[in-house]
C-alpha cells in the first residue's frame, strides 16, 4: 500500500535520513525501531507528508503521496504524534468527534457520532466521554488522542495509520492494549506503521521491522530476520541473548549489560 524508495532528508548540512527504502502492505503492522536519533520520527513524518524528502519517492496505492490534496490525505491517513498538548477545555467526546471532520460537511452525522463512540470503546475510554481532556492523566490523554485518530480513518478502505511512539506515558497494561488495537486495525485491512522503542513489544506485535541507525536502514524484514544478537549489539551497543518467547513464539531479547568500564573512569 505504501512504498518508500531511496528517501533522504537533511536539516542544513546534517543528514537525518540517507537512502531509506521500505514498504508496508494493507493488513500489515510495520514497526520502525532503532536508537535515539536514528531518524525514526523523521521517517514517519515523511510518510505522513508533514515534511517532504529531499530525494526519493513515497507512493500510496500506486500514486505519489505528493499528488493527494490535503483533504484527500486527511480522509485516509491518520497520524498520532509523540506530543499532543491540549489546554483548551474540550470534552473527550468532542475531541474524538473532531477526527471525523474530514468526512462531514457543516455538522457531524449520527454515523459520525457512532464511530467516535466506537473508537472510544476500542481504547477503553468511552466512560470518560464527558470528562474535560486537560484534567486527564497523560496516559489517558494519549488513549483519547488515539481514539481521535482511529475515528478519522475508521470506515476507510485502505486506511493508513501512523503512530509515533504511541506507548509513551502508558503503563504496562495499556501499552499492550494499545498495540493490540494497532494490530486489530491491521487485521481489518489498514496499513499500520508504528515507531517503537521496546524491541520485545515490536517483536510480539509487528509483522515487519525496519531498523534504523544514524539515518540509514540497517535491516528490514520479519522480527526473526531482523532481531539477531549481532545486529542488536552493533546498532544499540548492548550485548543481548535471544530466547524464544514461549507465549507468542517470537524473539525474546534479554539484555546482558556490562557498564562497569563505562563508570570506572
Amino acid at each position: 500500500m505504501l512504498q518508500a524508495n531511496h528517501l533522504s532528508y537533511k536539516i542544513g548540512p546534517r543528514p537525518l535520513l540517507n537512502d531509506v527504502s521500505f514498504g508496508v502492505r494493507a493488513g500489515e503492522l510495520l514497526a520502525i525501531v532503532g536508537p535515539n536519533g536514528a531518524g525514526k520520527s523523521t521517517l514517519l513524518k515523511l510518510c505522513a507528508r508533514e515534511m517532504n524528502p529531499d530525494t526519493g519517492t513515497i507512493d500510496v496505492l500506486g500514486t505519489s503521496l505528493r499528488a493527494y490534496t490535503s483533504g484527500q490525505l486527511a480522509r485516509f491517513r491518520g497520524m498520532l504524534h509523540q506530543q499532543n498538548p491540549l489546554t483548551f477545555p474540550f470534552r473527550v467526546g468532542e475531541l474524538v468527534l473532531m477526527g471525523r471532520s474530514p468526512h462531514y460537511g457543516a455538522h457531524p452525522t449520527d454515523a459520525d457520532h457512532a464511530i467516535a463512540e466506537a473508537a472510544l470503546e476500542l481504547v477503553g475510554m468511552r466512560a470518560f466521554s464527558q470528562r474535560i481532556v486537560p484534567t486527564l492523566s497523560g496516559g489517558e490523554q494519549q488513549r483519547v488522542q488515539l481514539a481521535r485518530v482511529l475515528a478519522q480513518v475508521w470506515d476507510v478502505p485502505n486506511g493508513l495509520l501512523l503512530l509515533d511512539e504511541p506507548t509513551t506515558g502508558l503503563d504496562l497494561l495499556h501499552q499492550h492494549q494499545l498495540l493490540d488495537v494497532a494490530r486489530q486495525m491491521a487485521r481489518r485491512g489498514y496499513a499500520v506503521i508504528a515507531v517503537l522503542h521496546d524491541l520485545n513489544m515490536a517483536a510480539q506485535y509487528a509483522d515487519q521491522l525496519l531498523m534504523l541507525k544514524a539515518g540509514r536502514r540497517e535491516a528490514y524484514g520479519t522480527p526473526r530476520e531482523v532481531l539477531t544478537e549481532a545486529l542488536i549489539e552493533r546498532v544499540f551497543g548492548l550485548p543481548v541473548q535471544l530466547l524464544d518467547n514461549p507465549c507468542h513464539h517470537c524473539p525474546l531479547i534479554v539484555p546482558i549489560p556490562n557498564f562497569h568500564s563505562a563508570f570506572s573512569h
